[in-house]
């Protein structure tokens, strides 16, 4: 009898509660587990779940392109009415590229963080966070029902909000934890909203009540046609929060107060994809809402463009590389917004390889220098660490999207789609390519070349208010700095190696068709984001076509033009080797041609960059400290303090005293007053009597 895919998918649960095993062996048995074994807990978890997810992609490459869904139905978990819903997960083409990511990188930085976590008290609790972290993610992308999505979302949210604020005998990392919670909560209300009118658009339509399972809100997209736009920008609303987009991305800079290795987890394989994968998985909903579509472009391209401007001016080096990973995400929603959903998955794929390896390697350099991570403090690296100079040079040309690396052909697919669709749209995109070639090239010049400079030479910078590193003033010997700093040990180095190798390769699973290829990656997701005949002709083309051209594909009229996408290809890797290039003229000539270039773009831009556009101190001021006030002197002063405790609590406590005191005049004890009062009460009622007869 030949399986179906159903029975023979009863593995998939394992892809998921393996992590929440080591979680729970590391997080509830003894907490002095020796770290060997800790170790091999929390890595060997994911590993294994890995090594699941790589046979559910085999089997569902032996499958035909439309039958390619796995589901694993554990059990109903909410049986309400009319509404079910089952704990189940399936795993479709998107779903499998997703799961490779996050366990393949997520193991990759579980490995690293074995030899970056080996002194610190919280090991095993750190691990077990870690782990619960993945866990997480996998339930979210797969989910085969929006409501279990939504329990993974939440999930991440909880355990971003434990690992940024892991050190948090540190007050700040206790409020960037808190911060990145609250801040993820306001979206999250809106992506509750967005469910519920979904739920009420499909209620008594949807057999056996599994009104949220993505099969069924597909199937009947038809009904959610009068809420689509609503619900649509409701969903993005959750997304802004979880992928730090406009006007919810102030938590993630932020969230660099936690470990390296949780920045790259975050970043890179886990919670701030998550928006970008919801978009796409609710491609269907989004097809009927162009206006939503829109939105998201708009706020996509507006992200990349703001984030990139303030990474100009970072000197932290991993608060760069946040602000870098902010200005990809809006990448990742640019080409979503266009309909460019592959596309989108394309780079959240490739951008997870050379941004893991950009924060680790960070670590490895932060770990060198024993913690610190100013750049205008380091310098003068390359001979003392070689192997994480070399792979960090290569997620830098990666990130920029230099021809052959994985960046170039995701990003090159990105802006051609929003060529297609919107040649302004194109055009921010185009900038943020060379701005990110810009300050990335910046990065690995004040961190690895020139000359070490000291603490002092440095903060006398920073008195001097400068924003860039110094390469003259203050510099050691190069023998005596290769004394002081050695490079990591290669249970570091390993991971930085196999990312490097994958920032290189990645890509070339969408080698386009202009350049010889036949795009296997847009081929391999085109079953999932169908819509009739527009996914062969896409898929013959070997690009996501957008939303609002994806029927004119159809029909003929978007043929592929092989001398366009030569055009835009070359345009935006000369703009990358331009900004590359024009970074290391300035930069490498020290500090006086720094200097000239702060001054050329000037001291008001200069300062509204180093705010951060003043993002923060706005909300500060409009949200924060008004909410504050109200708070504290209405809701707490006023309501609880005066009227809850004042009349409801006291005042009703202070009556019954009054009472009370009352009866005690009366109930004294005493045994004359009681005789008294005897007396005086038979001579009321005689006097009563004698007057009524």
């Amino acid at each position: 009898m030949q399986e179906t895919p159903e029975t023979a998918a009863a593995f998939l649960r394992w892809i998921v509660l393996l992590p929440l095993l080591g979680a729970a062996l590391n997080g509830l048995t003894n907490p002095r587990l020796p770290r060997p074994i800790v170790a091999g807990i929390g890595v060997g978890s994911v590993v294994g779940s890995f090594a699941l997810s790589l046979l559910a992609f085999l089997r569902l490459s032996a499958l035909p392109s439309a039958q390619r869904v796995l589901v694993d139905r554990v059990y109903t978990w909410m049986p309400i009415g009319d509404l079910r819903a089952d704990v189940a997960f399936q795993v479709d083409a998107l779903s499998a590229v997703m799961i490779l990511v996050v366990t393949g990188v997520g193991a990759l930085i579980h490995l690293y963080s074995v030899g970056y976590m080996a002194q610190d008290r919280g090991f095993q609790r750190y691990f077990a966070y870690l782990n619960l972290f993945v866990f997480a993610m996998l339930v979210l992308v797969t989910a085969d029902n929006l409501l279990l999505l939504f329990l993974g979302w939440e999930g991440v949210g909880l355990c971003s909000y434990l690992l940024i604020g892991f050190w948090f005998q540190d007050l700040a990392n206790s409020v960037a934890g808190k911060k990145a919670f609250v801040v993820n909560r306001v979206g999250d209300f809106g992506f509750l909203l967005g469910m519920l009118l979904i739920a009420r658009a499909l209620a008594g339509h949807a057999e056996g009540g599994n009104l949220l399972a993505f099969r069924t809100m597909a199937a009947h997209r038809d009904l959610l046609l009068p809420v689509a736009t609503a619900t649509g920008l409701l969903l993005f609303l959750g997304a802004t929060g979880k992928s730090a987009q406009i006007p919810l991305f102030v938590w993630l800079p932020d969230a660099m107060a936690g470990p390296t290795p949780v920045s790259a987890l975050i970043h890179a394989a886990t919670m701030v994809t998550a928006g970008v994968y919801m978009v796409a998985r609710m491609h269907f909903l989004y097809d009927l809402a162009p206006a939503a579509l829109h939105v998201i472009a708009v706020v996509g391209a507006l992200t990349a463009l703001l984030a990139a401007t303030i990474a100009l001016v970072q000197n932290d080096i991993k608060k760069l590389l946040a602000y870098s990973t902010v200005s990809q995400l809006g990448y990742m929603f640019l080409a979503c917004g266009v309909g460019a959903y592959a596309t989108g998955i394309f780079h959240v794929m490739t951008h997870a390889f050379f941004k893991a390896l950009l924060f680790l390697g960070a670590g490895s350099v932060i770990q060198a220098l024993h913690h610190e991570q100013d750049l205008r403090r380091m310098g003068g690296l390359r001979g003392a660490m070689p192997v994480t100079f070399r792979t960090m040079a290569v997620a830098t040309l990666a990130i920029a999207g230099i021809f052959p690396l994985a960046g170039f052909f995701s990003k090159d697919e990105i802006l051609y789609a929003a060529f297609r669709q919107s040649p302004l749209l194109w055009l921010v995109g185009l900038l943020v390519a060379g701005l990110t070639a810009f300050y990335m090239t910046r990065m690995m010049v004040l961190a690895f070349l020139g000359q070490r400079r000291t603490s002092a030479a440095a903060a006398g910078h920073d008195a001097a208010g400068s924003g860039h590193g110094i390469h003259a003033a203050g510099a050691v010997g190069q023998g005596a700095h290769d004394t002081e700093v050695h490079e990591s040990p290669a249970l570091l180095t390993a991971p930085l190696v196999v990312l490097a190798l994958l920032s290189v390769i990645g890509g070339w699973i969408g080698w386009p068709q202009f350049l010889g290829g036949g795009n296997p990656f847009h081929q391999w997701l085109a079953p999932v984001f169908e819509r009739g005949t527009a996914v062969e002709a896409t898929a013959v083309a070997g690009a996501a076509a957008p939303a609002a051209v994806a029927h004119a594909v159809a029909e003929g009229a978007g043929a592929h033009v092989a001398t366009a996408e030569w055009t835009l290809a070359l345009l935006s890797l000369a703009v990358a080797l331009a900004g590359l290039t024009v970074s290391l003229r300035i930069y490498t000539r020290g500090a006086r041609a720094a200097g000239r270039a702060q001054a050329f773009a000037g001291g008001a831009v200069y300062r509204l960059l180093a705010g951060k556009y003043f993002v923060d101190e706005l909300y500060d001021a409009a949200i924060v400290r008004p909410v504050h006030w109200v708070s504290d002197r209405v809701l707490w002063r006023t309501v609880d303090a005066g009227l809850i405790d004042g009349v409801a609590v006291n005042g009703i406590g202070r009556l019954l005293a009054l009472i009370g005191a009352l009866v005690r005049t009366v109930q004294n004890g005493l045994l004359r007053w009681y005789a008294y009062s005897f007396a005086v009460g038979v001579i009321m009622i005689l006097v009563y009597l004698a007057r009524r007869f």
